[in-house]
């Protein structure tokens, strides 16, 4: 069975309702490896509405509490810095060792957020 990759709408998972798919192939064989759900007119709005409604929250949360938010991010991407660079690996055709190069590449945009 094909992976099927949903949204990612207020904080959770919803399954797309257009019925429409988009393939995912990995680039060393062509094969299709995963689905990605197409959104409905709705879906974005309710996505455009989601996000709203988190600025909103993140605004008016303390520069103490977004910047452990940060740091906690920057945690978890340096954590799983090997499995990301495997996701990267799997969906673009880098070879491990450049992935893992643009994993690195990332936490240096995170640490100059962090940072500001």
């Amino acid at each position: 069975m094909t992976k099927i990759v949903n949204h990612w709408i207020g904080g959770k998972t919803v399954e797309g309702a257009s019925g429409n798919h988009g393939p995912v192939t990995d680039p060393a064989t062509g094969a299709v490896t995963t689905k990605v759900a197409f959104a409905s007119a709705e879906e974005v709005d309710a996505a455009v509405a989601a996000a709203k409604d988190a600025f909103t929250a993140w605004g008016q949360s303390s520069l103490a509490q977004r910047t452990g938010i940060l740091f906690r991010f920057r945690a978890l991407l340096d954590a799983h810095r090997d499995e990301i660079a495997g996701l990267i690996t799997a969906e673009h055709g880098k070879v491990h060792s450049d992935a893992l190069g643009e994993v690195a590449r990332g936490l240096e945009i995170v640490d100059l957020a962090c940072g500001i």
